[in-house]
């Protein structure tokens, strides 16, 4: 299993206090998961502050774009990967896209993993591209991921689709790996076809498990009939993590937490707490053991953008580090 944390670029307001990122606490957070033994960090996306966020708070929240954060964090780290969870696609260029992501693969020595997806939220990308603003963004993320295979891939690009059009591009250097892991991110079945026709990876998030089994034997299956191998593409979860002595403290601990904060008024009202809890990695180092074993076992090998909740940077370094020493090192990352 790979295990990789969450760097909370754009999670201000989100599931931490207004005011709690800065670009030396992303790099802080990224050292210490490098020294831990973590695989990958994992950067999100967000290009303006949604109006949940600017109903509840009085001072607006640090968004940090993700790609510049990671070439930060390439310059202070030598091994771990580094991950975007994700893109929000329909909001960016294609052929510009493709041109940062290559320089920073090239920069950082190939350590970067491409994650994509539509956006969270879409009045963000009403506001981003007015002129778009009766657009599908699963239409726009499906042109999207095939222009990017096409960049990434070929000398010579040309597109044409509904929403993206280029000729002839000629985009060079390509990437430092010989082919860039591009993951998709969603939860839905569209998310699944699209990660077998042309992704490395399906992202989905918070899912439970029978949903997150079902989604990865239905991944399996559309790449074989898109005549791909199954065998290449990776089903990496998104999950937060909170960690006690029993159970319930686990649990308390967790509601204390800016990241329960939000999630009952602000993200993700109206989910059911059980729900949450039983799908997400909270309780003892034992309890959540069986859990990412559970996980492993339905197909995922790697945990990518694990949340630890913490009013500071202390406290999610603490739980990182208490994750690392009864968790991760449970689990060997395969050779």
């Amino acid at each position: 299993m790979k295990f990789g944390a969450a760097l909370p670029t754009c999670a201000e307001g989100l599931g931490f206090p207004i005011g709690f990122a800065s670009p030396d606490v992303l790099a802080r957070i990224a050292e210490r998961a490098e020294a831990l033994g973590f695989y990958a960090v994992m950067a999100n996306d967000h290009l303006s502050t949604p109006s949940s966020i600017r109903t509840a708070f009085n001072q607006p929240p640090n968004f940090y774009e993700p790609l510049t954060i990671l070439a930060w964090c390439a310059a202070r780290t030598e091994r771990i990967k580094l991950m975007t969870g994700a893109i929000a696609l329909p909001m960016r260029e294609p052929v510009v896209l493709a041109k940062q992501v290559t320089t920073l693969d090239q920069c950082c020595d190939g350590r970067l993993i491409v994650g994509v997806a539509a956006g969270a939220h879409r009045e963000e990308f009403e506001a981003t591209r007015p002129d778009l603003r009766h657009a599908w963004r699963a239409d726009m993320l499906d042109e999207g991921v095939q222009a990017l295979r096409i960049l990434l891939g070929e000398r010579r690009a040309s597109f044409h689709g509904r929403y993206y059009h280029f000729e002839d591009v000629e985009l060079y250097p390509k990437a430092r790996q010989p082919r860039l892991p591009l993951f998709v991110a969603g939860n839905t079945d569209r998310a699944i076809r699209r990660t077998a026709r042309w992704g490395d990876g399906w992202l989905p998030a918070s899912l439970p498990l029978p949903r997150l089994a079902a989604g990865g034997a239905r991944l399996r299956a559309e790449a074989e009939e898109a005549g791909r191998d199954p065998a290449r593409l990776s089903v990496a979860t998104q999950l937060v993590v909170c960690l006690g002595r029993t159970q319930a403290e686990a649990e308390e601990r967790f509601k204390a937490s800016p990241v329960y904060e939000e999630w009952t008024t602000v993200g993700l009202s109206g989910v059911p707490l059980d729900g949450f809890l039983g799908a997400n990695l909270i309780g003892t180092p034992e309890e959540v053991c069986r859990r990412v074993a559970a996980i492993e076992q339905a197909g995922v090998d790697h945990l990518a953008g694990l949340v630890f909740p913490g009013h500071t940077v202390d406290e999610v370094l603490d739980q990182m580090e208490e994750f690392s020493s009864t968790v991760l090192k449970q689990f060997p990352e395969p050779p």
